[in-house]
């Protein structure tokens, strides 16, 4: 057998638009809490106890292209698991009707036939994000 030479996901890094804005979604929303940063870059960091997000801001956020996740080589969408149906279904609350999000996909079986549930959304300035149940 091949040694595994990682251990999982260390942290994500993210360009946003807006750090304000970009708190206010993790922290205010979800519940993460700030953890750190760069200010000289600028830069938070913020983290839900199991995942670190580096949320990076744009240098010149009006000029910043958004990805198109079908046409841009790079992060399609970053996907946060939840403990099961109820936390999706908590979270689906809180996010569905916050004026900057965009729901790309309703709660829902993953794939047909699979116990695992999850949506898709765009947050505030625009990046794809997944939550989903475990695997079944």
């Amino acid at each position: 057998m091949t040694e595994k030479l990682t251990r999982g996901v260390h942290h994500v890094g993210l360009t946003v638009p807006d750090l304000d804005q970009a708190r206010g979604f993790f922290c205010g929303l979800l519940g993460f809490e700030e953890v750190g940063g760069v200010p000289d870059y600028p830069s938070i960091f913020v983290s839900d106890g199991t995942v670190l997000l580096t949320l990076w801001r744009a240098a010149d956020p009006l000029t910043a292209r958004a990805f198109d996740r079908r046409a841009n080589i790079g992060l399609h969408h970053l996907s946060l698991a939840v403990a099961d149906d109820a936390a999706l279904d908590r979270i689906w609350s809180k996010v569905q009707d916050h004026p900057e999000v965009i729901v790309d996909a309703p709660p829902g079986p993953i794939r047909s036939g699979s116990a695992t549930r999850h949506f898709l959304i765009f947050i505030p300035g625009g990046i794809r994000l997944e939550f989903a149940t475990p695997f079944a």
